[in-house]
């Protein structure tokens, strides 16, 4: 039995640190926007190379209260990717802005530049007034996304970016931090992310102070102080266990990370001559594997016949955001984004976590291989039937 994740190992690593944290927070007797939160999002901020940090209650409320921090609402559009998880769009949709959907990268399955400069072009050629007013690139899987032509597209045609990281804390792209290209970056801290908390937990970074501020009010309720509201905020908070437990598992991200890619380059090795597809690196790019996608044709039978041998995989996403039931009002049609449906029906996440063994990853590798051997046999057995 191979465990796509298995949490308890990475605690039973760290127990005393942990406890350790919670006592803490007990003994204080402060669970909301305490010590903890300031001093984590002091910390975060720094590892991600900005000045600011804001703790929100998860990832879809990161991207929800920066798109109203940036002025996003009724009426506006936000480009993103559509072969994310639906957070990324119903964040945008809680605005009331709409999602705008453009293709991706196969080489990375992030938001393609060329796809949304063609989108941008066609925009301006119709003469009709500008509703896009953001884009929200996804660095999705834990590869960033290629903020370089993203960022020049999006000054010249004056658009706000508001980077999706919840899936690549610590990825880098040209030696800067995923969440530190845009306006603001939004992280997620949900349980098995590469920075995991145990239980929900999100944070806005930027070094915009206005925005910082702006951030702070949003998260509680528009509070300036007690009983003074300036504006409509919300109850979206961080709270103190949680900081005090991210704080922790913080001083291990780099070394976590590093064991993420290392076995990345085992499977990758392993994995030559068996059919599959294995994730890409771009140069200029540190990829941290939050997970471990490969590409097969013959997804659904590789991901039954792993089942029944007891591997554990997930399939990250099996369709496509603009083809869900909950987007049927965009008007999307199958084939509007062929890179992105293609890969969906072919996409599979294979077991990858700091504390996966050599041996399970070779029970993976071996069973990938036994299925692909076994596929080459059926179909050579069909060709000689044919001649």
């Amino acid at each position: 039995m191979v465990p796509f994740i298995d949490l308890t190992r990475q605690y039973k690593e760290i127990e005393e640190e942990i406890l350790s944290a919670t006592r803490r927070v007990f003994e204080k007797g402060r669970f909301i926007l305490g010590e903890e939160v300031s001093t984590f999002e002091e910390e975060f901020a720094r590892y991600c190379g900005v000045r600011y940090g804001v703790g929100v209650n998860s990832g879809t409320d990161a991207i929800y209260l920066a798109l109203k921090a940036a002025g996003v609402g009724e009426g506006d559009e936000v480009v993103t990717v559509a072969n994310s998880f639906i957070a990324s769009a119903l964040a945008i949709s809680f605005t009331g802005a709409k999602p705008i959907f453009v293709d991706i990268e196969p080489e990375t399955y992030n938001l393609d530049p060329d796809a949304l400069e063609a989108l941008l072009k066609r925009r301006r050629a119709t003469g009709k007034r500008q509703r896009i007013k953001a884009i929200l690139p996804v660095h999705l899987y834990g590869h960033p996304a290629e903020m370089g032509a993203i960022m020049e597209i999006a000054d010249r045609y004056n658009l706000h970016i508001i980077e999706d990281a919840c899936q690549a804390h610590g990825a880098e792209f040209n030696n800067k931090k995923a969440g530190s290209f845009g306006a603001m970056g939004c992280f997620s801290f949900y349980p098995t992310k590469n920075l995991g908390g145990f239980g929900d937990g999100g944070m806005v970074i930027t070094d915009d102070k206005k925005l910082y501020k702006k951030l702070r009010l949003l998260r509680c309720y528009g509070e300036k102080k007690k009983y003074e509201h300036i504006l409509q905020g919300g109850n979206s908070r961080l709270d103190e266990i949680q900081a005090a437990l991210l704080r922790v598992k913080l001083r291990y991200l780099d070394q976590w990370n590093e064991q993420r890619r290392a076995k990345a380059h085992r499977y990758k090795k392993e994995l030559e001559g068996t059919g599959v597809v294995c994730p890409a690196e771009k140069e200029g790019s540190r990829h941290v594997y939050h997970l471990f996608v490969i590409r097969s044709k013959k997804r659904n039978g590789l991901h039954a016949s792993l089942k029944k041998r007891g591997i554990d995989t997930l399939i990250h996403y099996p369709i496509p955001i603009h083809l869900q039931k909950a987007y049927r009002d965009l008007g999307c049609q199958r084939g509007n984004f062929r890179i992105t449906e293609r890969f969906s029906g072919q996409v599979l996440s294979l077991p990858l976590f700091p504390e996966l063994t050599e041996s399970e990853m070779d029970e993976v590798a071996g069973a990938i291989r036994l299925f692909n051997d076994l596929s080459d046999r059926r179909t050579n057995r069909g060709k000689r039937r044919f001649y």
